[in-house]
């Protein structure tokens, strides 16, 4: 087993501070899993009060690194974040981290595990020796891309599901903690299927879950179930074409033949609910030539125009937007760079007004985002420069209207809807954090009405609802009784009823829908799937 932390004479078998608690309770445990004290600090103060955390370094640092991390640990306690003994140190040399991580986790037995990026950014490019130069100690690399290794392992041992976030090193702590992620969390992640059923879908550490209603409309769900695919890295972008199908589209990390290894795109499709998804198919990589560029590809976004093309972005290496276009007889084009912004790890794809695609991104390092947008299905990119929107970092999401986002404005985290042209459209709800989920259509007393979900304080789920098309009438939020470790998503059953679904504390799906006949927005009990 891993050695215990040496910073005090070998790490305690005590509670949480501030609890009386196991410290492995799977209901609230994160395993923080860094190189050296020093990489901890800005993840623990990314954590939410109530959060019990256990650290993990894989070397012990230096006196002064060791300092501050108790000096940040003392900071967490004040702010209800409690911190399960000393910081272990697992003494691990390169080659040997995965099995030592690995070793810790079957010990702390987290439910969520922060680690930083696998593939750190490059700072500058040698023209010379034709490789990127990256600033950061190569051992934060490997750590990160042991600790995603070990928790996959884990979870296919012991079966229970583990969620593994990724963040950025050296992010400016005024853009707040979700700047630093690697891998955008998304509210899309809830549909609906040809035959009416409902599905969700979120990444985990070993692949991605899968729960799905047995009959339509009904809180009866199998799942959570481990779908067959290649070893992803965390993160999933969920969309769906004009027949209803779910794509499924992430990044995949594996080895060639020369041994080393390589990061693409791929993609799957669900064509009938709880069946056996399609095979994995690569999209590429916009830097498939040089496997160093490569590997610090952004995550990618998606979205089908009203001619079924499939359109997929991400962020290159040089920080700007390549995208590759597949028609819907499966030809791929070449990929093709949006020039003119580099942006951060942030995009949302959505349908265009006028039928062609359009995708927003938050430009790197601040907090505003620009759009290319196409006028007509395989029309020219035209990009609008001028910021359109001042988000909040990791608050962009599609709105179900045709070219409308929503967002989190950065002066004041209210939640706004954003158009071109136009004035963003603030809808309140300036609690909380993260994107918002939407869905339009939904009967509320004869008004079709779009339904909003989004986190609240301390990780709520909060709901909402406006006229269908028209946002500027004012949303009224209301707690729907749950927190949520992701964004809750929402999506209107085979019955036209709204249902919310979450991720609850202990790692369990959780589902509200819609009461019938009730007066004004109301959701009956929430049901736990197993």
């Amino acid at each position: 087993m891993a050695r215990r932390g040496g910073r005090r004479g070998g790490r305690e078998d005590r509670a949480p501070h501030g609890s009386g608690t196991s410290p492995t309770a799977r209901s609230e445990a994160v395993a923080i899993v860094v190189a050296t004290p020093a990489d901890a600090l800005a993840l623990l103060a990314g954590e939410e009060p109530g959060a019990a955390v256990h650290i993990v370094c894989a070397q012990p640092g230096t006196a002064d690194e060791r300092a501050a991390l108790d000096r940040a640990v003392e900071d967490a306690a004040r702010r209800g974040v409690r911190v399960a003994g000393d910081a272990w140190v697992i003494d691990a040399e390169v080659g040997k981290i995965t099995a030592l991580v690995l070793d810790a986790l079957h010990e702390l037995r987290p439910l969520r595990v922060r680690t930083l990026d696998p593939d750190p950014a490059h700072v500058a490019f040698d023209a010379e020796a034709k490789r990127p130069v990256i600033a950061e100690p190569p051992l934060r690399g490997s750590v990160a891309r042991a600790t995603i290794a070990a928790a996959r392992r884990y979870q296919r041992t012991c079966g229970a599901p583990v969620f593994v976030d990724c963040r950025r090193a050296g992010v400016d702590p005024r853009l707040g903690a979700q700047a630093a992620a690697r891998h955008p969390r998304s509210t899309r992640w809830l549909v609906r299927g040809a035959d009416g059923r409902l599905s969700a879908y979120l990444p985990s550490a070993a692949g991605v879950l899968r729960w799905t209603e047995r009959t339509a409309g009904r809180d009866d769900w199998s799942g959570p179930e481990l779908l067959e695919s290649p070893d992803l890295l965390p993160g999933l972008t969920v969309l769906q074409d004009g027949d209803g199908y779910a794509h499924l589209i992430g990044l995949r990390r594996r080895k060639r033949a020369d041994g080393k290894e390589h990061v693409d795109i791929v993609h799957t499709t669900q064509y009938q609910s709880g069946r056996p998804i399609g095979p994995w198919h690569s999209v590429g990589n916009p830097n498939a030539n040089d496997r160093a560029k490569a590997r610090e590809v952004g995550f990618p976004a998606a979205v089908f125009d009203t001619a079924g093309n499939l359109h997929v972005f991400v962020r290159n290496f040089g920080h700007g937007v390549s995208t590759r276009r597949q028609t819907p007889d499966g030809k791929w084009s070449a990929w093709q760079h949006l020039r003119g912004v580099a942006v951060a790890d942030e995009l949302i794809a959505l349908p265009g007004r006028l039928g062609g695609a359009e995708i927003w991104a938050r430009t790197r390092d601040t907090a505003s985002a620009v759009r290319w947008h196409q006028e007509a299905p395989q029309g020219a990119w035209t990009l609008d420069a001028e910021p359109m929107v001042s988000p909040y970092p990791g608050s962009l999401s599609a709105a179900p209207e045709a070219g409308t986002v929503r967002f989190r404005y950065a002066a004041t985290n209210e939640v706004c809807a954003g158009v071109p042209g136009g004035g963003p459209v603030g809808l309140g709800g300036a609690d909380g954090a993260g994107p918002i989920a939407a869905v339009a259509g939904v009967d509320i007393q004869g008004w079709g009405c779009t339904v909003l979900a989004r986190w609240g304080h301390a990780g709520s789920c909060a709901v909402g609802a406006h006229e269908d098309g028209r946002p500027e009438g004012g949303v009224w939020w209301f707690d729907a009784g749950e927190t949520s470790l992701v964004p809750p998503a929402v999506a209107v059953d085979g019955y036209g009823r709204a249902v919310i679904t979450l991720l609850g504390a202990d790692g369990r799906l959780r589902v509200a829908r819609q009461e019938p006949g009730a007066s004004g927005l109301a959701f009956g009990s929430w049901i736990t799937v197993r």
